[in-house]
């Protein structure tokens, strides 16, 4: 666990929710969806909104912003905003669709750690 940095515990976080959490001034996001942890940017990549404000529904996290919807596994963009017609088309152009950063995640007893940024997903 060598590439690993401790991020927090497990307590407080319950199945399906969410955590914000400050590792040297980097916000980060913590969910349990089942007995499975994930750790990723807590800003929307859109807009920066603060996703632990928003909703969990299985692994897509929903920005509280523009409703963004990015998946937790890998990071993915299920729906860049829920702008429609022209204002999506000019949003797209301005901030273009792009992944929500995640991590590796391990961990021991009741301890959450942080490891490497996975690779990016195709947008």
């Amino acid at each position: 666990m060598s590439d690993f940095i401790k991020l927090t515990t497990t307590a407080g976080i319950e199945g399906g929710g969410m955590k914000a959490v400050t590792l040297d001034e980097h916000e980060l996001l913590v969910a349990k969806i089942g007995a499975e942890y994930f750790v990723a940017d807590a800003r929307c990549p859109h807009m920066g909104g603060h996703l632990a404000d928003g909703t969990l529904e299985g692994t897509i996290v929903t920005c509280p912003r523009h409703h963004s919807r990015f998946d937790l596994r890998d990071g993915s963009v299920v729906r860049w905003t829920d702008w429609e017609g022209a204002a999506l088309s000019v949003g797209k152009l301005l901030r273009h669709p792009r992944p929500l950063r995640t991590y590796s995640v391990k961990v021991d007893g009741d301890e959450i750690y942080m490891g490497p940024e996975k690779p990016p997903v195709a947008v």
